[in-house]
């Protein structure tokens, strides 16, 4: 199978001894040379050291690596956990002989425990060493906590007839809800972007992908998608209609990674898309999409392959949105269940409990209200995810 790569980019990913239960914890993004640089970050009062640094070093437009570790959040740790995300970045400039200032960290992992720096330090010499144009999926294993799986996403475009690499790698499967983007995710791309572009593209991208999925409603310290466009491939985005066009491809990227996210939810057994359609506007489709997509009892009931189309119709009845009862219909991937406001009977509800069964459907809630739309991709609840986030930091 053909490595995944992206021209001016290296990246590597190796176990420095971060984690507890081993495995690859400590990442490394690197540019060839200082690149256009974008970020969004958590709406979370509570934000992790790292967080509070890329703010104000994307602010100025230039970045050349990112520098990630896993199994701890260096967050909630006071003065002595934003000199040690500082000190991520200056050992990682000195590695690579480049500006302090140029460097990005992001972490993620036990909220409230000290960084084991002494780790992070000793291992920069295997961290830059690892380095190579085909480590992305070394990068994607060394920045998981509960993923079970990698998360990757490459594409191949064209830009007035230059081709460009547009490449994307996230993790996340718990504490995602759709409040920026619950999770950590890197865009590189060769293609050449100004910072003002990029920052606009990226935050639009945002909106449309993780800002619409949910696995269990809680809102990360440390969520942070950082992008760098480094322009090796020639390829620019001069025009109007260029933008427009690296939105689409940019926008295609961010929501196959959103999927993938919540299809590796924390004992998730089912990839949902909540779409509210008939609504009086987007911002009315997106209230009982949300709503919907957080509800605990839709979401057990998924689990439980049950066809209670009645904690959706009452879900969406709580979202806030003038709804008119009596005029919502609801179908489980073209199958009607509920039509006006009522059910369609034990065969449609036979009908349904097959589509339950399947990995992956689509819930369509008509309010005959409007033409807007709107979808959420949730997934089930399930005993796992109680499992798991019962002894997290064991």
């Amino acid at each position: 199978m053909e490595k995944k790569r992206c021209a001016g980019f290296t990246f590597a990913g190796i176990a420095a001894g971060i984690k507890k239960k081993g495995g690859r914890d400590l990442g490394l993004i690197v540019s060839e040379a200082p690149a256009s640089v974008a970020g969004v970050f958590t709406r979370n009062r509570v934000q992790a050291a790292p967080v509070l640094l890329d703010r104000r070093r994307v602010q100025s437009g230039r970045c050349q690596a990112v520098i990630v570790n896993s199994g701890n959040a260096n967050c909630c740790t006071g003065d002595a956990g934003m000199r040690d995300a500082e000190a991520m970045s200056r050992h990682a400039a000195a590695a690579l002989g480049i500006s302090e200032d140029l460097v990005c960290v992001a972490s993620t992992g036990v909220i409230g425990q000290p960084m084991p720096m002494d780790a992070v330090v000793l291992s920069m010499p295997q961290l830059t060493n690892a380095l190579s144009p085909e480590g992305i999926d070394e990068f994607a294993e060394a920045i998981m906590t509960t993923d079970l799986v990698p998360k990757v996403v490459s594409v191949q475009a064209e830009m007035a007839g230059t081709p460009y690499t547009l490449m994307g790698v996230a993790k996340g499967s718990g504490m995602i809800r759709p409040d920026m983007a619950t999770m950590l995710c890197f865009i590189v791309t060769d293609l050449a972007v100004s910072p003002e572009v990029l920052q606009k593209s990226l935050a639009e991208g945002v909106d449309r992908s993780f800002n619409r999925i949910t696995v269990d409603g809680d809102t990360s310290t440390n969520d942070t998608v950082l992008m760098m466009a480094g322009g090796r491939s020639g390829a620019a985005v001069r025009s109007d209609p260029e933008q427009a066009e690296f939105q689409a491809r940019l926008d295609d990227v961010l929501i196959r990674l959103a999927r993938m996210v919540v299809k590796d939810g924390e004992g998730a057994t089912k990839l949902v898309e909540i779409a509210v359609v008939g609504a009086a506007s987007e911002g009315d489709a997106r209230k009982v999409a949300d709503t919907v997509a957080h509800s605990n009892l839709v979401k057990t009931a998924l689990f439980g392959e049950d066809a209670n189309w009645g904690r959706i119709i009452a879900a969406a009845g709580r979202s806030g949105v003038p709804v008119a009862p009596d005029a919502i219909d609801i179908r489980f991937d073209g199958v009607m269940m509920c039509r006006n406001g009522m059910t369609c009977g034990n065969e449609a509800e036979k009908a349904v409990t097959a589509v339950l069964k399947k990995p992956e459907y689509r819930i369509v809630i008509d309010l005959h209200m409007g033409t807007a739309s709107a979808s959420v991709f949730t997934c089930d609840f399930s005993i796992d995810y109680v499992k798991i986030n019962a002894d997290y930091r064991s």
